[in-house]
């Protein structure tokens, strides 16, 4: 989806996807600054829709690397030595609500690590070695699909990423790092209007459900 461009900088009711995420952040008092972890080539754009959205919180923007936790490793290292509680998010998660951020915000700071998750709600199935043969059924009890964000201690945050680095252990999030430390991860209620738009109809519904919040509105 968006060919060269990558997803963050495509359109969702006429803004750019990233644009609409930074905003919500860049509101929100709790937020002290704001890295950007962007595509290489895609730096000077970045920096442009800063100036143009006039965000007062963005602090840097940076190159991302090949993989996810390095572009996080590098965002992570571009936080001021001043900050004890980073947020690591997903760019193209735009409708995250400030109330998810929050939560996400008061239980790191209580716990060390926490994470935004929903209940996962389908029948989960174990697929075979070979492929296309489901061979069993996972219970869907006590299973939680993770969101962004996902808040840690800076320092826990650090000292899981050099863990895995030495390891050359790839995880698929943030938390299953810290996992991997033997600390466990409070759980967040998050939301289900937080699609993570990866694919076009994952951006048809954040269309949908972005007009449906507009509907919502009172008239002032």
């Amino acid at each position: 989806m968006g060919g060269r461009i990558p997803k963050q900088f495509l359109r969702l009711g006429g803004v750019p996807i990233l644009q609409r995420t930074i905003a919500v952040f860049d509101a929100l008092r709790e937020i002290g600054e704001i890295v950007l972890v962007v595509p290489p080539a895609h730096i000077r754009r970045a920096e442009a829709m800063v100036r143009r959205g006039k965000f007062t919180k963005v602090c840097r923007v940076v190159a991302g690397g090949r993989e996810r936790q390095e572009s996080v490793a590098r965002g992570l290292g571009a936080c001021s030595s001043q900050a004890a509680l980073v947020l690591v998010h997903d760019a193209v998660r735009p409708l995250v609500e400030p109330r998810v951020i929050l939560d996400v915000i008061r239980e790191a700071r209580k716990c060390g690590a926490a994470a935004a998750c929903v209940r996962v709600k389908d029948t989960l199935k174990v697929e075979s070695s070979r492929g296309g043969m489901a061979v069993r059924t996972h219970p869907r009890a006590g299973m939680w699909a993770a969101q962004t964000p996902q808040g840690f201690r800076k320092d826990l945050l650090v000292r899981a990423h050099e863990a895995a680095r030495r390891s050359s252990f790839l995880g698929t999030d943030e938390a299953s790092l810290i996992e991997r430390l033997g600390i466990g991860v409070r759980i967040v209620e998050g939301s289900e209007r937080n699609v993570k738009i990866t694919t076009p109809g994952d951006r048809r519904l954040a269309e949908f459900l972005l007009k449906s919040t507009k509907r919502r509105r009172p008239a002032r």
